[in-house]
């Protein structure tokens, strides 16, 4: 008998959507097509659309350190109210994951997690031998390279320790690209309560810069860079001319929010790093999604508490939560024409997959882990911070009506999300990888 049978949905399966049953057992996909076979469960997905489940590769959980703000047990129920079923952690947490101590730490504290989950090692200007030993090193998805100053201490900004970074990296170096040395000449830009200077201060040059040196490092070395939410026109067309072991994200915030009209509306609630720019750099983002020069697309949920966001700005934090709102507002933008579904099941499914080298996750194939993600593309939803799991308790969306929802998450074939209601208990595992 089975644990649980999915019937009458639209199956994204081999690239396309097929109408098909899903039989589920021992947390396993053991069937798919039209079966007799009883089950414990059963799903109606009829009018739904049934997606392997999706994989947001850059999220910030806070634990340890600042769990006022987030932990990983409530960054977690965000995931999976949002249709998120696996999520890759990062190390910039008090103190920050840059040793095996902290890092096994991090794997036991995550047993309260509701979704499956990997952590990021950070990288420092002392640990690069240790970076030599993460091959085999359980629930680790790479390592994470601050090369600019961000929320908490964990930069390498010399180039020489860079490239000791990348040279002894046994796993993917993901890197937050901005450049230190031009932040620090530039700060003088900043003018006090006053966030529409955030991007001037952290300007395309800052971004550019970085990245320019990342790639030209990681390629000395034959070492995979992937880079964090780019945001400038310049990026876009450098890295499109430096694919192989390079890839990049982009996250939903920079194809969604825009500046100036950001900040005029929201203001220090849509500061991040890097920043919102202009429409320019969104629509050259927009340019590399319709053509597939982009890898990933993650979330970078980062969030902070109000009373924080509400100091003036420079003093107020970067970042923004946004694994809770990371499918409706991709799915809207699908409904409105910008990308194919066969697209963002690569950016949040299989692309993870195949960068990362995931095992038996981001596609519907028998044998393979029963995480999957159901949405109605049809149903219209509003963002309303009450609703949000975050502990931070507010998005940059609110008020925002997206059409398109995930309307149930099923993690090892069982149902932890169904219809906006969190099931069960926290069961999440670590991701294991190739």
């Amino acid at each position: 008998m089975l644990d649980l049978k999915i019937i009458n949905g639209n199956c994204y399966i081999n690239g396309k959507l097929e109408k098909q049953d899903i039989g589920i057992k021992e947390g396993k996909i053991v069937n798919i097509g039209s079966f007799e076979q009883e089950s414990k469960e059963t799903y109606d997905a009829e009018n739904l659309t049934v997606l392997p489940g999706c994989i947001d590769t850059q999220v910030h959980f806070r634990e340890p350190g600042s769990t006022d703000t987030e932990d990983l047990n409530s960054g977690s129920k965000a995931a999976v109210m949002g249709g998120i079923t696996s999520v890759f952690e990062m190390p910039n947490t008090k103190p920050p994951t840059t040793n095996f101590e902290e890092f096994e730490k991090k794997i036991n504290i995550a047993k309260k997690m509701y979704c499956n989950h990997a952590f990021f090692f950070g990288a420092t200007a002392e640990n690069c031998e240790t970076l030599e030993k993460l091959q085999d090193l359980k629930g680790c998805c790479g390592i994470k390279l601050f090369a600019g100053s961000s929320t908490g201490n964990l930069l390498v900004d010399k180039e020489d320790d860079i490239e000791k970074v990348f040279k002894h990296a046994s796993k993917v170096v993901a890197v937050h690209s901005e450049d230190e040395e031009i932040l620090k000449i530039r700060k003088k830009l900043i003018e006090k309560g006053n966030v529409k200077t955030h991007p001037v201060w952290r300007n395309e040059e800052v971004a550019m810069s970085s990245t320019r040196k990342i790639v030209k490092i990681a390629k000395r070395f034959n070492k995979r860079a992937h880079i964090l939410h780019i945001t400038t026109k310049e990026e876009i067309d450098f890295l499109s001319q430096n694919k192989g072991n390079i890839t990049f994200e982009i996250t939903p915030q920079h194809l969604t929010l825009c500046a100036p009209d950001c900040y005029d509306k929201i203001g220090t609630y849509a500061q991040m790093n890097p920043p919102i720019r202009d429409k320019t750099h969104q629509d050259r983002l927009w340019y590399a999604i319709k053509n597939n020069y982009n890898d990933t697309i993650g979330s970078d949920h980062a969030p902070h508490l109000k009373v924080n966001k509400d100091k003036t700005y420079p003093d107020s934090p970067s970042g923004m939560p946004g694994v809770q709102t990371l499918l409706p507002v991709m799915l809207n933008h699908i409904n409105n024409g910008k990308l194919k579904l066969e697209q963002l099941i690569k950016f949040i499914c299989e692309n993870p997959v195949k960068i990362f080298g995931i095992k038996n996750k981001g596609y519907i194939k028998k044998e393979f882990d029963a995480d999957l993600t159901i949405v109605d593309l049809n149903k219209k939803i509003t963002i309303d911070n009450k609703d949000m799991q975050s502990k931070c308790k507010w998005s940059p969306y609110h008020g925002e009506t997206f059409k398109g929802s995930p309307v149930a998450t099923i993690i090892a074939g069982k149902i932890k999300m169904k219809n906006g209601s969190l099931i069960g208990e926290p069961e999440g595992t670590p991701l294991e990888f190739i």
